[in-house]
């Protein structure tokens, strides 16, 4: 199902993938404006697109002009939940072990909020991502993050999730969401 989702993913084309993005960026923001009434001093974590995931750069830019501390995560280990870095969009990235970018400092965040990136999802709000369960073991852990899924509609699948899923508080996709 993964790589039927991956594929499904890979062959949005390109002005649909342009307009989706500005889509899913309308409805983040609509989602950060609640938020931060919420939680004002919040730090949100965010991502940095892969595989042709949603590219909300340009939305995390507007969001930090408008004084919004953010973060990046950071794989520590196989076995291990994310660490977040602080960062600000256009400072200096160095790449991951799995060649992502990430950010050159090592300030660490502690993130209130989430944006997830998924390859999939199903109507429960269980994510389907790679398959390295870093997000499921940084949403296992004590406070727990809002977690927010961002993802294409093409990704809504019917599965059945494993005992260590864990439900996303929303998902947003360019069809819906908050």
């Amino acid at each position: 199902m993964r790589l039927a989702l991956l594929a499904a993913r890979r062959a949005i084309a390109a002005d649909n993938r342009s307009e989706w993005d500005r889509e899913l960026g309308r409805r983040v923001l609509a989602w950060a404006a609640a938020w931060r009434q919420a939680l004002p001093d919040g730090v949100l974590g965010v991502y940095w697109p892969i595989r042709g995931e949603a590219d909300l750069r340009p939305v995390y830019a507007e969001l930090a002009a408008s004084g919004v501390a953010l973060a990046l995560p950071v794989v520590v280990g196989n076995d291990s939940p994310l660490r977040f870095l602080a960062w600000t969009p256009g400072e200096n990235m160095d790449k991951d072990s799995f060649g992502v970018a990430v950010p050159a400092s090592n300030v660490s965040a502690k993130p209130s909020a989430l944006l997830v990136p998924c390859v999939g999802f199903n109507r429960r709000k269980l994510r389907l991502g790679y398959g390295g369960g870093f997000y499921d073991r940084t949403l296992a852990l004590a406070p727990r993050p809002q977690a927010i899924g961002i993802a294409y509609s093409c990704g809504l699948a019917e599965f059945d999730g494993d005992p260590h899923d864990i439900a996303l508080d929303a998902i947003i996709t360019e069809a819906g969401g908050p």
